[in-house]
């Protein structure tokens, strides 16, 4: 397996263990990562710690992963970028279109935001139904 996968109570990390993250490790992270949404804990910290560089089709399914996150009310957030990683995704015009953190910590703390905004929003539904 080309991923560490480290479940927490309310989210789900997952490092990939090779510099290169290739089209293949990412289609590797898509499956273990869309499985979790199967799961009561849905959201998924990817930590890029260990990588290096990335591959343009691999960053864009990263794009793609994270969209189906949110399409499922559930949060996905990168951390640990190294600089060339960084600089590479700011080349490819997608590093503004992904939910990035620079620590792991700081990536528990979206994921908690992001839960209490969607208990939030579906308390506001729930209540505006009641009202209709």
């Amino acid at each position: 397996m080309e991923v560490k996968i480290d479940t927490k109570e309310k989210f789900t990390v997952v490092t990939p263990v090779k510099p290169e993250l290739t089209a293949n490790i990412a289609a590797e992270i898509a499956n273990s990562c869309t499985a979790q949404l199967q799961k009561e804990v849905k959201n998924v910290v990817l930590n890029l710690s260990e990588v290096s560089n990335v591959e343009a089709t691999a960053a864009e399914a990263l794009t793609e992963l994270q969209q189906k996150f949110y399409e499922n009310n559930a949060s996905f957030v990168i951390c640990c970028l190294q600089q060339a990683v960084e600089d590479a995704l700011e080349k490819m015009e997608l590093l503004e279109l992904l939910n990035i953190t620079p620590t792991e910590s700081e990536a528990w703390d979206i994921v908690q935001m992001e839960e209490i905004e969607r208990e939030l929003l579906d308390g506001d539904d729930m209540e505006f139904d009641n009202h209709a």
